[in-house]
């Protein structure tokens, strides 16, 4: 087995509490490990109250590795992000200390685990594609997806304009659906040992709604207007919330539309977390709630390894 640890769910479920959980477990039979985040957002510097990334006083001490690594102006890219990650991670295990991956971004955890490739880009044909979604919206270019490759349509959904654009884009490279780019095989990674986060959909839909509440709360607006003097680029830019407290600074929302907008957003994206993660037989569900979730995960830990003590 491989010495990795994945933590997935949707968002609002405790992951990165739970990965600090269990590193402080493993840390009591006397095994080191270090957090290694898999949430595209949280990537950025600054971008702190929207991403709801845990503070240094919330690491209690357990190192976390890509937190904080690009700018708000930098275009983050999956792509980039596995090369990365893989390199930390083979860096953690040579060691001899256990790898934390956590995040909700399902690409971001598939990149690492599986056999993932990235086809090339083309800047004519992503030119082409983007000036036609600044045209007309993503919902015809969404129409024109869902006529070449349905699944994909149906998985990135009919507002994502970025997605729908990249998923043209390789199609028109490749000849061949986007989804297709999806492994088959197991990479150097499997098996890992992979501990998903569930909640009631009732439950987790009044936890989201007031977790975007908190953070207009907490300064999301003074956070965002503090990023914008060096620029926000287009992934930062568009990031559920970011992009709400942009159109409120701007005026094109009052605060209660773009609160609401928020939490319709991000209810949609947990969904779509929670059927991507659902697809992997090999997870450990647990439940959130759960005040023993961590010696549950633990023990998922200690049973794909066969030698941790209790």
């Amino acid at each position: 087995m491989t010495r990795l640890v994945a933590v997935v769910g949707a968002t609002g479920t405790g992951k990165s509490e739970l990965a600090v959980d269990l590193a402080e477990r493993l840390g009591r039979v006397g095994e080191r490990a270090e957090i290694v985040n898999a949430d595209a957002m949280q990537l950025y510097r600054g971008m702190d109250i929207g991403t709801a990334k845990l503070t240094v006083d919330e690491r209690r001490g357990i190192p976390h590795l890509l937190l904080d690594v690009l700018e708000p102006s930098e275009e983050a890219s999956v792509a980039r992000y596995q090369i990365d990650a893989r390199a930390v991670i083979d860096d953690i295990l040579g060691r001899g200390v256990w790898p934390i991956l956590v995040g909700g971004s399902g690409l971001y955890v598939g990149s690492v685990i599986d056999d993932f490739r990235f086809p090339g880009t083309d800047a004519g044909i992503r030119a082409r594609l983007e000036a036609e979604l600044e045209a007309e919206g993503p919902g015809i270019l969404h129409r024109r997806l869902s006529t070449l490759d349905p699944e994909a349509a149906a998985a990135i959904g009919a507002h994502n304009g970025r997605r729908i654009v990249r998923a043209l884009e390789v199609i028109e490279l490749t000849g061949e659906p986007f989804g297709s780019g999806l492994p088959e095989s197991r990479s150097r990674w499997r098996p890992t040992t992979i501990v998903g986060l569930r909640l009631e959909r009732p439950v987790l839909i009044a936890r989201l709604d007031a977790r975007v509440e908190r953070m207009w709360r907490a300064g999301l607006l003074a956070e965002v207007e503090g990023l914008r003097p060096a620029g926000l680029g287009t992934t930062a830019s568009r990031a559920i919330g970011y992009a709400q407290a942009l159109a409120q600074l701007d005026g094109a929302l009052d605060e209660a539309q773009a609160i609401a907008e928020t939490q319709a957003l991000t209810r949609r994206y947990a969904r779509r977390q929670v059927s991507w993660f659902r697809r992997d037989p090999d997870t450990v569900w647990l439940d959130a709630d759960d005040p023993e979730r961590a010696d549950g995960a633990f023990g998922a830990v200690q049973s794909a390894a066969g030698r941790l003590p209790g």
